[in-house]
């Protein structure tokens, strides 16, 4: 598992840079303005043209990051993209069908719901699988079923194309400030070819191994995070009922072993009704956790706790909160009792 990524390092000028030893002031400039044109320009040569699907609470942030970047970005229209002018004021440009986006471009970056959507996407005739260019790298960002990305990553070596998972943590903030943490699953050839891409819009890449490693990990991280906002939460609304007072029950948590991230993005919520520390519907965190069970069952693991988390989650779905954010649960745990 790989640390955080370098960006690369600046060429240096030598002292042979304007002919040998010893350099004059101005020589050294020039071979510094030199050095940095050649970095700009190979940079420029390594950006390929980027195609877009899902621009909605994660998907803008990397299309904001890569548009910024000088990429040249399409994106699909779709309904449910977030607003977009500041991606056309960035020049990025809207595509109408699949067709189009696969036509332009040589890099396709997917990031929606899950693994229906994903296929829906890309199989079909009027799939990208039908319409890819040789060549063409499918980089799934969603969150995905394992055993459904090394399917769809067969499928789209048969059509001429190279498919990697990338799945993201961290939220919208992070997005749209560029610092996402990436979990791939990818040979490592292909990762080391577009990882200049990839930095665009995050902060910490991890190789998780093979196509689809990094959705297999997605799916163990969103278990352990869902996992204990959801405890957390049922834990606050049983402390209301019983008596307790949020600012009692949060500070008793923050001293002791209770103390972790989904505090920090919850306590906000039970303390001043801001509950923008999780923006995640609990319709997304049951599709989750029905997507991690999946993933036991194949491995044959252990899926007892996991099992009363998703049903947690899917009464709450199912009982009109399903919209609700997950850093809201809390509320919604004491609205229906359970």
């Amino acid at each position: 598992m790989a640390g955080p990524v370098s960006r690369g390092n600046r060429a240096v000028a030598g002292a042979a840079a304007c002919g040998g030893p010893p350099q004059r002031p101005s020589c050294r400039r020039k071979a510094h303005r030199d050095g940095k044109r050649r970095q700009k320009s190979g940079e420029r040569m390594g950006k390929m043209t980027v195609g877009m699907v899902g621009v909605g609470l994660m998907g803008h942030g990397i299309a904001r990051n890569l548009a910024s970047k000088g990429w040249a970005l399409g994106f699909l229209d779709h309904p449910g993209n977030q607003p977009v002018d500041d991606l056309l004021a960035l020049g990025a440009r809207r595509v109408a069908d699949l067709a189009g986006l696969a036509a332009d471009s040589e890099v396709v970056i997917l990031c929606v719901s899950g693994s229906p959507q994903v296929e829906a996407i890309l199989l079909g005739d009027d799939g990208l699988l039908a319409r890819i260019r040789p060549g063409t790298v499918i980089v799934d960002c969603s969150t995905a079923i394992p055993s459904s990305t090394a399917r769809l990553a067969r499928l789209t070596q048969e059509a001429g194309g190279l498919f990697m998972d990338a799945a993201m943590t961290r939220t919208p903030v992070e997005a749209e400030q560029g610092r996402l943490n990436l979990l791939v699953g990818a040979e490592p050839e292909l990762l080391d070819r577009m990882r200049l891409l990839l930095q665009s819009f995050s902060e910490t890449i991890f190789h998780a191994g093979e196509v689809g490693a990094g959705h297999t990990l997605k799916l163990l991280h969103n278990y352990v995070s869902i996992g204990c906002a959801t405890l957390l939460s049922e834990a606050a609304a049983c402390a209301r009922k019983s008596g307790i007072a949020d600012a009692v029950f949060v500070e008793a948590l923050t001293k002791g072993g209770g103390y972790g991230a989904a505090l920090d993005r919850i306590a906000p919520f039970l303390l001043e009704g801001d509950a923008s520390g999780m923006r995640f519907s609990v319709a997304n965190a049951a599709k989750d956790l029905g997507y991690y069970l999946r993933l036991s069952h194949d491995a044959a693991a252990a899926h007892q706790a996991a099992s009363g988390i998703e049903a947690a989650l899917r009464t709450l779905a199912e009982g009109g909160f399903a919209d609700s954010y997950l850093s809201e649960a809390a509320a919604s745990f004491g609205a229906g009792g359970r």
